[in-house]
């Protein structure tokens, strides 16, 4: 195979004089990346899943990009080395030997990462992960059942075998290109290897385009088995291996199971399974053909003390204010953490994202969820985002997950980009509309906001239309704000839902379309006499959020005051459109329990300070995860709470079936 690669590519090379060195690692990266290929071939052979071409070839491309990638970076390294004259291969003995030394250590990694990702995706099937790294904790008991269920002498003479062949196709390249006469001269030599760089700098990055290729592009093709074989065990592996201790306490989760089923309603609980699934069905079969659209706004940084919903002087959401004495509004809602991409995450998967290094959405091995968006058969999924969705893996969150999506993204629109954040948000209310006015289906549109949010631009097509104010500064921190900017922007948000639901007033969809607006977070900061002092001296700022539900031909006005949950979106919606649904998470119908006069909590983690805690009749519990702290405190009135053994007792068990319970479903909550 070596030979015949060499036969094909390597006159064309000598025809236009480029430098023997650069010759030997093109074709040596050819080599690469054809055995790469053909692996991956077999891959898809040997578990054979139905899969069509067309799903295939997309995944194919992806994989080669990946491979193409590694390739680039070994080859970069050899490159900048040789370049070295003392170390140049082709003209030292010294250089010669640092190039096979460098070759012999790729090789040796890519046949054992081949070999162990073959049997770890036989058995888990999956690419091969950092979580692998977890066996090395109890090493012993992990190389006797390796020992006991595979063939391991086998497997360590066929790895021999492996690295010595592709030793033999690299010393053959090798000796091939040395072969061959110089041509090149001193000038051509450095035009060419700043060419080449340049070349292998493309194919490290990946893509042309603003952000690189990531693993997260793998998870894009809505197809487990499809986005399995795209990756490689390099990609999969070194992507995943920081999150190899984002893992779950199975004896904790079995400790708590049986009162947390009952808390979510399980109807038939097993604490075999840890099974949290159940089976909603509507309360009344809607009128033939009528089936609500549902248009739902993720609000940046939508911090509720900032807002006019608790009252705020400076009376930044009027118009929103408005919408909510029309709909029905939940004044205690809170995000289980801080954060766009762990808010995203709750909404759509009905789990907090208590991941403790950076967001659950970048973990290869969360990326699979169950989400009850697919539960609503028969719309037209759409997602709206003003710039790229390539920030945290949302990209692969979403179109892994959720079935038929249509992601509207930055290029997508004609609205011009205005910041690193795309368009405005007017303008993505607005472009959304364009499409949302042309649909024939009922639809299920996500539209996610970020203006409010540094650098806090205001378009100046917009700035005879919305006037900012002049607010003098201590004024502004008084009432939650840090900077004219801040506040500005803030009340740019309640300008641009004004724009969209007039605009969404002038269609025909308006009146059949639930909205609902929800803060992804709030934002930290000292909310002063406008709520309770625990909201600033226990950080609730940065999770209190408004949520409201606005469809004034379809729901009556009503304002609840019990702690609710983005994780509570999804299946209140799906109430409100009368649609059966699978519920695998932690979420509820906010209507049914307000019906039902049941208690509600609201779960939160602080990522940053390590803190887990519990809202729960009208108190605020949390205490540290690396030991004691324990806190409560009253959310509606400054009162003090005495934290006696027995309300600890109580409220640090609930904390921890939440948290735990949690844990245990970022990694097991996999649609089916």
């Amino acid at each position: 195979m070596g030979h015949h690669l060499i036969v094909n590519f390597a006159p064309a090379m000598q025809k236009i004089k480029v430098p023997r060195y650069i010759q030997w690692i093109v074709l040596t990266g050819i080599i690469f990346l054809v055995i790469m290929t053909l692996l991956r071939l077999a891959l898809v052979i040997i578990f054979a899943h139905k899969i069509s071409v067309s799903q295939l070839l997309p995944a194919f491309w992806l994989g080669f990009r990946f491979d193409l990638r590694m390739v680039s970076i070994v080859s970069v390294i050899v490159f900048l080395i040789g370049s070295i004259k003392p170390l140049h291969p082709l003209q030292t003995r010294a250089g010669r030997a640092t190039s096979f030394w460098l070759y012999g250590i790729f090789s040796t990694v890519f046949c054992i990462l081949y070999a162990v990702d073959l049997y770890h995706f036989a058995y888990l099937f999956q690419r091969l992960n950092g979580s692998v790294l977890n066996y090395a904790s109890d090493a012993r008991t992990s190389i006797y059942m390796m020992w006991q269920s595979y063939p391991l002498i086998k497997f360590a003479f066929a790895l021999v075998l492996g690295i010595l062949g592709l030793l033999a196709l690299i010393r053959l390249s090798y000796n091939y290109i040395l072969s061959k006469p110089v041509k090149s001269v001193k000038s051509s030599r450095i035009a060419w290897s700043i060419v080449f760089f340049l070349v292998l700098g493309l194919g490290i990055f990946g893509r042309i385009g603003q952000f690189p290729l990531r693993w997260s592009d793998a998870f894009s093709f809505n197809n487990d088995f499809a986005s399995q074989v795209s990756m490689n065990p390099f990609q999969s592996f070194f992507s995943s291996i920081s999150y190899r201790h984002s893992t779950y306490d199975e004896k904790e989760v079995r400790e708590h199971y049986l009162w947390m089923a009952n808390e979510l309603g399980v109807t038939k609980p097993d604490i075999k399974t840890l099974s949290f699934s159940r089976t909603v069905v509507p309360d009344k079969q809607p009128p033939v053909n009528i089936k609500p659209n549902v248009v739902l706004v993720i609000c940046e940084s939508f911090s509720a003390y900032k807002s006019s919903m608790v009252d705020n002087p400076l009376n930044t959401t009027p118009y929103f204010k408005q919408l909510a004495n029309e709909g029905v509004y939940f004044n205690h809602c809170f995000t289980p953490s801080y954060g766009t991409a762990r808010g995203v995450w709750a909404i759509v998967t009905g789990i907090p994202d208590v991941q403790e290094y950076r967001t659950a959405s970048r973990n290869p091995a969360a990326v699979d969820q169950h989400t009850i968006v697919n539960d609503f058969e028969g719309y037209e999924k759409h997602y709206f985002l003003g710039g790229s969705a390539s920030w945290a893996n949302i990209k692969g969150l979403l179109t892994n997950n959720i079935t038929g999506l249509k992601l509207h993204e930055e290029g997508d629109y004609k609205a011009a980009k205005i910041d690193v954040w795309g368009i405005s948000d007017k303008n993505l209310f607005l472009e959304a509309n364009k499409v949302l006015k042309q649909e024939k289906q009922p639809f299920f549109a996500i539209i996610q906001t970020s203006d409010n949010h540094r650098p806090y631009t205001i378009p100046e097509e917009d700035k005879a239309a919305f006037k900012s104010l002049n607010v003098p500064l201590d004024t502004l921190k008084k009432y939650g704000f840090l900077s004219l900017e801040e506040f500005n922007a803030f009340r740019y948000t309640d300008f641009s839902y004004k724009t969209f639901i007039e605009a969404a007033k002038k269609e025909p969809y308006f009146d059949n379309t639930i909205f609902v607006f929800i803060g992804d977070h709030g934002i930290l900061g000292d909310a002063g006499d406008m709520l309770p002092s625990v909201f600033s001296s226990q950080s609730l700022t940065s999770e209190h959020v408004p949520l409201l539900f606005y469809a004034p031909k379809l729901i009556q006005p009503q304002q609840y005051s019990f702690p609710t949950s983005q994780l509570d979106v999804l299946p209140t919606l799906a109430g409100m459109c009368n649609i059966g649904y699978v519920n695998t998470t932690l979420g509820k119908d906010l209507l049914q329990i307000a019906r039902k006069g049941e208690d509600h909590k609201a779960f939160i983690i602080d990522i940053d300070s390590r803190k887990v805690g519990l809202i729960y009749n009208n108190l605020y519990y949390n205490y540290r995860l690396t030991g004691g702290d324990d806190k409560i405190a009253n959310i509606t009135k400054n009162v003090p709470v005495p934290l006696t053994d027995s309300l600890k007792k109580e409220y640090r068990f609930m904390t921890d079936a939440y948290y735990q319970t949690s844990r245990y479903l970022l990694l097991n909550n996999k649609k089916k």
